[in-house]
């Protein structure tokens, strides 16, 4: 066994804090990274207190993972000592399910394997990027470009991949008007996409402070939506609203913005179920539609997008001793926009 250190939690009421344990040996069709750098997601902490579903403890969070390949098995064709790699939110799926064979892994109908917080196909639990190494099948191992900032690039592997994929799947782009919900980790990178999409985006955020941030993230519009006149302005304007928000909040009023026949994609996962009043749908013919992260094919189109836009995370380092206040920091919307850990600091 691979010896590793870490980060977990080693249950739902406790904080996450130093550990030591294994991982597998490198396989015939493994490969190894050293972990260098780790995005903090939201879901990281929703995760760790069971605000979704019962975890698997001891927990170690982190599935926006960069770093170097260290060691590859002897059957591996796409990856050698020394390249930039990453690994997101799964590490291995069924491969042979329809969902799987379009490149939708993330749909797997037998299950994908989650990065951390689940149990692989041989009932062995997984832990995540907040450690020094992971060990994943090459198939689940993406490329990483010299062209980007290894750090910014690491959110890319959820935050990034979570925004890119419905706007791809939904075709947004050059006539389309995209609202994007919320400008947090999630909210700036839809912002970043779906401007090099060639759409017209307004950023909805009840924070009138952000709206300076937003323009400079290439927003065209700002709208605040505690603003009963802003909002009344925007009715019935949107093709698409992006929506990052993972806390409560009124569908209701949101699904009126949009025009005849518009979609709100929800990316973002409030602990609550989603409370809407049935006209909203009918009047208008409007849909509510959900989007996961992407599969394999596709984040490595988003990564090769990314290198070939520079394109990247707007990101704040932390030391991993300063988890728990991060997470803290980010349940106040206090980071700009995405935490990442220097794993040379554990």
């Amino acid at each position: 066994m691979i010896q590793a250190k870490g980060y977990a939690a080693q249950n739902a009421e406790t904080d996450l804090a130093p550990w030591d344990f294994e991982h597998r040996e490198v396989g015939p069709h493994n490969v190894q990274l050293e972990i260098l750098y780790c995005g903090v997601c939201h879901s990281d902490l929703h995760q760790i207190k069971n605000d979704w579903f019962p975890g698997v403890f001891p927990m170690v969070p982190g599935h926006e993972i960069v770093g170097k390949v260290i060691k590859v098995g002897d059957h591996v064709k796409k990856f050698k000592k020394g390249d930039l790699a990453g690994v997101g939110c799964m590490v291995d799926s069924c491969q042979t399910c329809e969902n799987c064979k379009e490149g939708l892994e993330q749909y797997c109908l037998e299950g994908s394997t989650q990065t951390y917080n689940n149990k692989g196909r041989d009932g062995v639990p997984t832990y995540g990027g907040y450690s020094n190494t992971i060990v994943v099948r090459e198939e689940f191992v993406l490329h990483i470009s010299d062209k980007l900032p290894l750090a910014a690039t690491a959110p890319l592997l959820c935050a990034g991949i979570t925004t890119y994929s419905p706007l791809r799947h939904w075709k947004v782009g050059k006539g389309h008007k995209l609202a994007v919900l919320g400008l947090g980790g999630l909210g700036h990178m839809g912002v970043k996409f779906g401007v090099a999409f060639g759409a017209e985006v307004t950023v909805l955020s009840t924070s009138a402070s952000k709206e300076a941030a937003a323009k400079d993230l290439g927003a065209h519009h700002f709208v605040v939506t505690s603003d009963p006149a802003q909002i009344e302005a925007v009715r019935g304007s949107f093709d698409f609203i992006l929506d990052t928000v993972s806390a409560e909040h009124d569908m209701d009023m949101y699904l009126s913005l949009l025009r005849t026949s518009g979609t709100q994609i929800c990316v973002g996962v409030p602990s609550q179920p989603y409370a809407i009043q049935p006209f909203s749908l009918l009047g208008g013919r409007k849909s509510i539609a959900g989007s996961g992260i992407g599969g394999i094919p596709e984040t490595q189109e988003m990564l090769d997008f990314c290198a070939e836009h520079n394109i990247v995370s707007d990101i704040e380092m932390i030391d991993i001793k300063d988890i728990t206040a991060s997470y803290a920091r980010m349940l106040k919307g206090d980071v700009r926009y995405r935490f990442v850990i220097d794993m040379a600091t554990l």
